[in-house]
C-alpha cells in the first residue's frame, strides 16, 4: 500500500494547497484575520503531505516495488542502491515531484521566516504560492502521476538511462530545481506586493535574501550539469548552447537582474516597478524551462518527457501563471511611475544599463532556443541553431557588462561623474592593462583571447581594489558586502576559464596500437594495454594511456567503453587527470580491426576555474543571503505601518 499512502498524500496536499491559495488571500482583502490565519498551518501541512509522498517514491524505487509503473520504468534490481533512490527524479513523473516537493519546502521555509512580517504581507505570499503549487499538484495527479499501478507487476525493471548513473546526476536536478522553484518566492513577494499596493523598500529588502538563496542553488545547479556534461559525455565540451542549458541559463540572467535591481530598490527606493518586473520574468521562464523539458518539444539528454500531451497542460498553466501576472503588473504600473533624476554615470544609472544589457541578452537565448521550434510547430522547415550564433551574437553582448561589474561599485549614487570615476579606477584599470595585455602577448593569444584576460584582469583587480579601498573598515563591513566581492571575484575567474580553454585547448583524434604514442603539445600519450572490466551492473573495455611530459610519468588515465546489461546501450567513460592550471583529457572510442583504436585526447588549460568560478558566485550570493540586516528587517517588519502605498512610505530609512 505504499504507492496507493503516496498518492494518497499527493490528493491531501492539492487540497491544502488550493484552501492556502484561497481564503488567506480573500481574508487579506476583506481583513479577516481568521482566514489569514489559515496559510501557515496548510504550508506546514502542504509540506508534510508531500514529504510524505516523496519518502514513499523513495522507499518503493528501493525495495524494487515494480508494480509502480514508474519504478518498472527507471529502475532496475541490478542499479547500486544510490542510483535507485536518484532514480526518483531520473524520469518525467518523479523530477516533477521533486519539484513539487521542493516547492513546499520553499513554502514552509517563507512560512516559518515570515512570521513577523505584516499579516496581510504573510497572507498573500503564501496565498500565491498555494496557487503555484495547486497547478503542480494537479499536473501530476492527472497527467503525471508517479504511483500508478502497473497490472501485473513487471518480474524486473528497464533500467535507469546509463548517463543519469553518475554521482553528478544526484546532485544536479536537486540543485537546479531548488533554483528554480526558489525564484517562486520572490515572485510571490513581487504578485503579493501588487495585490496589495505596498511595493516600497520593505518590500525588496524581504525579498533580496530568496532571491539570493534561488540564485546560488540556480548558479550551483547549472555548473553541475556543466561539469557532468564535460566529463561524462566524452567530448569533453562544458557548454554546448543545448536547448534545456538556455532553458535554465536564461532565468539565470534575468535573475542576476534582478539582484542588482534589489539593490537599488532597496537603498534608494527606485527600480520599483523595474524589479517588479524582473520578479515575474525570472519565474516565468523558470515554467517556461519546465514546459521545454517536459512537453516533448525537444529531444535532448536533458530532457525527460516525450509526450506531447502533457505540454498541452504545462503551457497552458504557464499562460495563466505568466499572462494573469502581466495583467496584474500592467494595472498596477500607471502607479508604479517615479520621476527620479539621475546623473548617466551614477551608480544607478549603470545597474540600469547593464540590466538592460542582460535582458537583451537573455532575449538573443531565447530567440536562438525557442525560433527553431516556432518554425518547425509551423510546419516551415528544420533549422538548427548552434553555438556559433550565440558565441557571435551573445558574447559581445557580455563585454560592457563585464565593464561595469568592475567599474559599477565605484560610482557614486545619484550623482556620479565621469571625473570622479576615473580618479577611482585609473589605477585599476592601468594594472589591468599591464598584466591583462602581457599575459596575452607571452601567450602569443589572439586578439579575442588577449581582450578576455584583459577583462578578467580588470574585474580581478577591480574587486581588490575596492577592498583596499576599505582596508581600515574591513571587519565592519556587512555579509552583503563580502558577498558582492566574492562573487565579482568568481566571474573573473570565470572569464579565465573560459579564455583560456577556448583559446588554448589543444584537442586531437589519434588511432594507437598498444605500444603507440602520441604527442599533443609538451604532452606523449602512450596507449599500453586494453583490459576487460567489469561493473555492478555494466561491463566494460578499459584502456591504459600513460601520460608523459618531457619523458616523465605525469599520469595513468584509465578511459572505458561500459556496455550496460539491461538497457544494452555503450557509453563511453572519460579519463580525466585535473590540475590547476590544466586537465588532461583522454576518452575512448572504437577499434578499426586491426588491433589499433580511436581515442580523442586533449589538453585543456584552466578550464577548472570554469566551476571554480561557479562555486564562487554561489558562495558569494549564499553569503549575501545570510546578511544580519536581513533577520532585523524581519523583526521591526512588524512594528512598522502597514497603510505604505504604492508610491510609498520612505519606509527601511536606515537602509539609506
Amino acid at each position: 500500500m505504499i504507492g496507493e499512502a503516496g498518492n494518497f498524500a499527493l490528493v491531501l496536499a492539492l487540497l491544502l494547497a488550493a484552501l492556502q491559495g484561497s481564503l488567506p488571500l480573500a481574508g487579506a482583502q476583506r481583513g479577516d484575520t481568521r482566514w489569514m490565519a489559515l496559510a501557515r498551518p496548510a504550508a506546514a501541512g502542504q509540506f508534510m503531505f508531500c514529504t510524505l509522498a516523496f519518502g514513499c517514491l523513495f522507499y518503493s524505487l528501493y525495495a524494487n516495488d515494480f508494480s509502480l509503473r514508474y519504478v518498472a520504468q527507471h529502475s532496475n534490481s541490478l542499479l547500486p542502491w544510490q542510483y535507485r533512490l536518484s532514480a526518483a527524479w531520473g524520469g518525467h513523473e518523479g523530477s516533477l515531484l521533486l519539484w513539487t516537493w521542493l516547492l513546499s519546502a520553499w513554502t514552509f521555509a517563507a512560512a516559518c521566516l515570515s512570521r513577523q512580517l505584516p499579516r496581510e504581507v504573510q497572507a498573500r505570499l503564501l496565498g500565491v504560492l498555494g496557487l503555484v503549487a495547486v497547478g503542480f499538484l494537479a499536473f501530476l495527479l492527472l497527467t503525471s502521476n508517479p504511483f500508478a499501478r502497473l497490472l501485473p507487476a513487471a518480474a524486473e525493471g528497464n533500467d535507469l538511462n546509463p548517463l543519469l548513473q553518475d554521482a553528478g546526476m544526484i546532485a544536479h536536478p536537486p540543485l537546479l530545481y531548488m533554483g528554480y522553484v526558489g525564484f517562486s518566492v520572490t515572485f510571490a513577494f513581487a504578485i503579493a506586493a501588487l495585490i496589495g499596493g505596498r511595493l516600497d523598500e520593505s518590500w525588496a529588502r524581504w525579498s533580496r535574501p530568496w532571491a539570493l538563496a534561488a540564485w546560488s542553488f540556480l548558479t550551483l545547479g547549472i555548473a553541475m550539469g556543466s561539469y557532468w556534461a564535460y566529463y561524462e559525455l566524452g567530448w569533453g565540451g562544458w557548454w554546448f548552447w543545448d536547448a534545456v542549458e538556455n532553458a535554465s541559463f536564461m532565468p539565470w540572467l534575468v535573475g542576476t537582474a534582478l539582484l542588482h535591481s534589489l539593490i537599488v530598490t532597496e537603498k534608494r527606493g527606485t527600480f520599483r516597478s523595474w524589479t517588479a518586473l524582473l520578479a515575474i520574468l525570472a519565474f516565468s521562464l523558470s515554467l517556461l524551462g519546465t514546459f521545454l523539458v517536459r512537453s516533448g518539444v525537444l529531444t535532448s539528454v536533458h530532457a525527460f518527457a516525450t509526450d506531447p500531451r502533457r505540454g498541452a497542460f504545462i503551457l497552458a498553466y504557464l499562460a495563466v501563471v505568466v499572462g494573469g501576472s502581466l495583467l496584474l503588473y500592467a494595472w498596477r504600473a500607471p502607479r508604479l511611475r517615479q520621476r527620479t533624476e539621475l546623473a548617466p554615470l551614477a551608480r544607478e544609472s549603470l545597474m540600469l544599463l547593464q540590466n538592460v544589457v542582460m535582458l537583451a541578452a537573455t532575449g538573443t537565448v531565447l530567440l536562438g532556443t525557442l525560433y527553431p521550434l516556432v518554425l518547425d510547430a509551423l510546419g516551415a522547415g528544420k533549422i538548427s541553431v548552434g553555438p556559433p550564433y550565440f558565441e557571435k551574437v551573445f558574447v559581445p553582448m557580455m563585454l560592457p557588462v563585464l565593464l561595469l561589474v568592475a567599474a559599477g561599485p565605484f560610482a557614486g549614487w545619484r550623482h556620479g561623474t565621469l571625473a570622479q570615476l576615473t580618479r577611482r579606477l585609473r589605477w585599476p584599470a592601468a594594472a589591468a592593462l599591464g598584466i591583462g595585455g602581457g599575459t596575452a602577448l607571452l601567450l602569443r593569444s589572439t586578439p579575442m583571447v588577449a581582450l578576455g584576460l584583459l577583462l578578467a584582469a580588470w574585474i580581478l583587480l577591480g574587486t581588490g581594489w575596492q577592498m583596499l579601498q576599505q582596508r581600515g573598515k574591513l571587519a565592519r563591513q556587512p555579509r552583503s558586502w563580502w558577498g558582492m566581492l566574492a562573487a565579482h571575484a568568481g566571474l573573473g575567474v570565470f572569464v579565465i576559464g573560459v579564455t583560456m580553454v577556448k583559446g588554448h585547448e589543444l584537442v586531437q583524434d589519434v588511432v594507437l596500437a598498444p605500444g603507440q604514442q602520441a604527442v599533443l603539445g609538451q604532452y606523449g600519450f602512450t596507449l599500453q594495454k586494453l583490459e576487460d572490466a567489469r561493473g555492478p551492473n555494466y561491463t566494460a573495455l578499459r584502456a591504459s594511456v600513460a601520460v608523459t611530459r618531457n619523458g616523465e610519468p605525469v599520469a595513468l588515465l584509465q578511459p572505458e567503453q561500459r556496455r550496460y546489461k539491461v538497457a544494452q546501450d555503450t557509453m563511453t567513460e572519460a579519463s580525466i587527470d585535473r590540475g590547476l592550471l590544466r586537465d588532461l583529457y583522454v576518452s575512448l572510442g572504437d577499434g578499426t580491426g586491426d588491433g589499433r583504436w580511436l581515442l580523442r585526447i586533449q589538453v585543456k588549460p584552466f578550464v577548472g576555474w570554469i566551476w571554480g568560478g561557479c562555486v564562487l558566485f554561489a558562495l558569494g550570493g549564499l553569503l549575501a543571503a545570510c546578511d544580519r540586516r536581513y533577520r532585523q528587517a524581519r523583526r521591526t517588519a512588524a512594528a512598522r505601518a502597514p497603510d505604505a502605498v504604492l508610491n510609498g512610505a520612505p519606509a527601511m530609512q536606515e537602509a539609506r
